[in-house]
């Protein structure tokens, strides 16, 4: 089964800890934990579960097309709402809104944090570098339509992609379209190559953009990440548009109650201190 191909991601070097190809096989083969969610409630309803957050679609999206066949997710997630289990979701599918009644009712017991991946919205980038994925406005739709919906989103400008979409015009169009969506945040993060992906980025980019190579060379000499400078320029630039354009920048690990459960408790009259997961 046909998987979302993005040709920088780096989860193309998980494939090889199965012994498969992390090019041609990564985008054509996909490995299915198809009992995945009666897993997660065994684990849930352990003794020894301490109700940690649970992020997913770190590593891989769970909203991919597979999820449209295996129809994982809405049991996972009735089980993280079954326990009031703190959560947090990463992803580049639409296919997120098929779920949107589990999550709204997760939210009413516990912490969830809702993200999309939006690095660009040149629609020619995407065709050539994430292909297998929805557009960059479909995405932007499902910030809309959560928002709609009371459930705020996040977006990861994920990835800047050096000299490809990373022009001041380029930044502002994007944090733009990002706003204009309803995103409760935008948080940047610049293209990085590690080994798996790098080599298959490289090679794309030698067919599509060869006079770029030597750029690239130059640029991650030092390793996987582009350097602090660069990347502290990217974050600069784009957390000043969304200063301008009204939003702000995600705490780094702080999962969102995206709503609040009604209380039959009094509120006290007394301060009290509030604790963060």
């Amino acid at each position: 089964m046909r998987s979302s191909t993005c040709v920088y991601c780096f989860a193309r070097k998980t494939h090889s800890y199965l012994d498969l190809d992390t090019g041609l096989g990564f985008d054509s083969q996909i490995v299915v934990k198809v009992n995945a969610p009666e897993l997660l409630r065994r684990q849930l309803g352990s003794r020894r579960w301490a109700g940690d957050h649970i992020a997913m679609g770190t590593n891989v999206d769970c909203y991919q097309r597979a999820e449209g066949r295996y129809r994982l997710m809405p049991g996972i997630l009735a089980a993280l709402r079954d326990h009031a289990n703190p959560f947090s979701i990463l992803t580049k599918g639409t296919l997120i809104l098929r779920d949107l009644d589990l999550l709204t009712q997760a939210a009413e017991v516990t912490d969830v944090g809702i993200s999309v991946s939006v690095g660009f919205t040149d629609p020619e980038l995407w065709r050539t570098v994430e292909p297998g994925t929805p557009a960059p406005e479909r995405r932007l739709d499902v910030v809309r339509t959560l928002g709609e919906h009371g459930i705020g989103c996040g977006v990861l400008m994920a990835p800047v992609i050096p000299f490809l979409s990373d022009q001041p015009a380029q930044l502002r169009a994007t944090v733009r379209a990002i706003a204009a969506a309803g995103a409760t945040s935008v948080t940047p993060l610049v293209l990085h190559l590690r080994p798996g992906a790098r080599e298959w980025f490289m090679a794309w980019l030698n067919r599509e953009h060869p006079y770029l190579v030597r750029r690239y060379e130059r640029l991650y000499a030092d390793g996987a990440y582009a350097p602090k400078w660069y990347q502290r320029r990217i974050t600069r630039q784009v957390h000043e548009l969304a200063q301008e354009y009204g939003i702000g920048p995600a705490g780094a690990g702080m999962p969102r109650r995206i709503r609040e459960p009604e209380s039959e408790v009094e509120p006290m009259s007394e301060p009290t201190q509030l604790t963060l997961i």
